[in-house]
């Protein structure tokens, strides 16, 4: 089916990576409670007023389906989260239909180096995987959000700097891209937008990037700006226009579930903490002291807690502190800002635009942005830009 822009909103197909795991199960079950008014939007974006008349995709009818290399049912895994006080036991009735419809979309994916097969033959695989669900489903776009676990910092190689160079190395080896990169391309070529919730390379590496370009297709991230971070936006700002002078932020995450197995291990970690510390040396300068240290806790299941120590001077150079704790469940603080990209991202596309979406900076700890620009991280003016660029669908 052929993608035409600027003819408003269609049937809108949401595409994820990692779609057995805990956000995009959460995410299903939010919208259908949300869309057969069960429940509030609350934590919902995309549900504010200021974005009525945006001529966004109703929740309620986002049709959803992904990769994923794991074979619990989604059925079951809202079960678990359920059990786990991530949302009520009572929405596992009304979400029943939704999570089977979803399941039986779901395919098996990559989780790296693809053995004696090239990598453009098993991208060639997953892009037809959403090609067939666009069209079995008879969607007007997809949408492609990388849920999948985060990857460590990828050292940019030749292939990686142009389209053309990528598509010949694809064609012989099977280590050219790591997953969410190779599900970016396939995306792509899919002819999906495509979003990175994760801080993993994905969309960020050169190639792919001219590559969305070519194709005019747009794309966002990356890493979901959700809890601890989201504080920081709002409080790195007081700072500076207070002209108090910040010496250190430190600060300690612990969380269990897969994302805090992930981050146990210290590459992914410190692509975590590369994300989560961009905002803070955009707004107070790059001499800050302190680091996060992300600790990994079982038994917390899908909560986590972050404990943040904030030194500072003030008039005289009197020393003085903040501090603040931030506890939530991961899952369910995610979830909702996915369902406002995956509507955001498509209306954008419906609108004609293409390549980075930099008004969807907001819901992003490190935004990607257009080349040699240099972004807000303060979260009202991000959200001023949000509201602006979608001010009466754009008309």
């Amino acid at each position: 089916m052929k993608y035409t822009p600027g003819r408003g909103a269609g049937r809108v197909g949401v595409w994820f990576i990692g779609a057995r795991g805990s956000v995009a199960t959460t995410a299903i079950v939010g919208a259908t409670a949300v869309g057969a008014g069960l429940v509030p939007p609350t934590g919902m974006v995309s549900e504010l007023p200021e974005f009525a008349d945006a001529g966004l995709a109703p929740v309620g009818r986002l049709f959803f389906g992904g990769h994923d290399v794991v074979p619990t049912p989604l059925p079951k895994r809202a079960e678990q989260l359920a059990d786990g006080g991530v949302f009520s036991p009572a929405l596992l009735g009304p979400a029943a239909r939704a999570l089977r419809i979803a399941d039986q979309e779901v395919r098996v994916g990559t989780s790296g180096v693809t053995g004696d097969k090239p990598q453009a033959t098993v991208a060639a695989a997953l892009a037809q995987d959403m090609v067939s669900f666009r069209e079995r489903n008879r969607l007007s776009q997809v949408v492609v959000v990388n849920l999948s676990s985060t990857e460590p910092p990828l050292p940019l190689r030749r292939a990686h700097h142009s389209a053309a160079a990528l598509e010949q190395a694809l064609a012989t080896a099977p280590d050219v891209l790591p997953p969410s990169s190779l599900y970016a391309y396939a995306a792509l070529k899919a002819g999906c937008g495509y979003m990175d919730f994760t801080p993993s390379p994905g969309i960020r590496i050169p190639a792919l990037r001219q590559l969305a370009h070519q194709r005019r297709l747009p794309y966002a991230g990356s890493d979901g700006k959700t809890g601890e971070t989201l504080v920081r936006a709002a409080l790195g700002p007081m700072f500076a226009h207070r002209a108090l002078r910040v010496r250190s932020w430190s600060g300690t995450n612990l969380l269990g579930g897969g994302d805090g197995a992930t981050l146990a291990e210290p590459e992914a970690a410190a692509s975590k903490n590369a994300s989560k510390r961009s905002g803070l040396t955009a707004m107070l300068g790059d001499r800050l002291e302190g680091r996060t240290h992300i600790d990994y806790v079982s038994s917390m299941g899908e909560r986590k807690t972050a404990w943040d120590h904030i030194g500072f001077e003030g008039f005289l150079g009197t020393p003085m502190t903040m501090q603040f704790t931030w506890q939530g469940v991961d899952s369910a603080l995610a979830a909702p800002l996915v369902l406002d990209l995956a509507r955001f991202l498509a209306r954008a596309r419906e609108l004609g635009s293409a390549g980075p979406q930099e008004q969807l900076s907001f819901f992003f700890k490190d935004p990607v942005r257009a080349e040699r620009t240099d972004g807000d991280h303060r979260l009202v003016t991000q959200f001023e830009t949000l509201r602006a660029w979608y001010r009466g669908g754009r008309s």
